[in-house]
């Protein structure tokens, strides 16, 4: 009977969470991008609007642009916040490998708080950038359901498949996390 070798070691576990970790804070990134995108549109250019019927008008405009501002701020904090903490988490890792002969000693439960703490933080950045991207659609487009459906057929997509997209993520994560 053939015996069969590995030609590489299998990865240590914590190489495994930095890996992970680092693609949360990419993917944060990649938000924050768009965040700083959405907040330097001006919803005060008259020029920037699309909505030909003046009666899709919103009727408090100014409520909606307020509202695009502290949606994309409170996904900044959040994606911020999400990614601090995964930058955390793989510094001490990292460390903890340094002083353990590059065999990492980290506190399982710690390591497993802090990675739902920081997809949690991921999730509510996307929650809250949907919600500021709702509110664009209202001042680039009209108010949800008038002018034919085209600002809900713009909002329709987006409020259907980013809560998908985030079951799936928290999914996954519980499955990480039950592991």
């Amino acid at each position: 009977m053939p015996t069969f070798t590995r030609k590489h070691p299998p990865k240590s576990l914590s190489t495994i969470h930095i890996t992970a970790l680092d693609g949360l804070v990419h993917v944060n990134s990649i938000f924050t991008l768009a965040v700083f995108i959405g907040l330097s549109w001006n919803p005060n250019d008259p020029t920037n609007s699309l909505i030909e019927d003046p009666t899709c008008l919103p009727t408090s405009s100014s409520s909606i642009a307020e509202n695009i501002v502290t949606f994309h701020v409170y996904s900044f904090a959040s994606f911020l916040f999400s990614s601090l903490v995964a930058m955390g988490l793989k510094q001490a890792i990292r460390i903890s490998a340094h002083y353990e002969s590059y065999r990492a000693f980290v506190n399982t439960t710690v390591l497993r708080i802090g990675m739902v703490v920081s997809a949690v933080g991921s999730a509510c950045g996307c929650v809250f950038l949907m919600l500021a991207l709702v509110n664009v659609v209202q001042f680039k487009l009209g108010k949800l359901g008038c002018d034919g459906g085209q600002s809900l057929g713009a909002v329709i997509p987006l409020v259907s498949l980013v809560p998908v997209g985030l079951l799936v993520y928290v999914g996954f994560v519980f499955y990480a996390f039950t592991r």
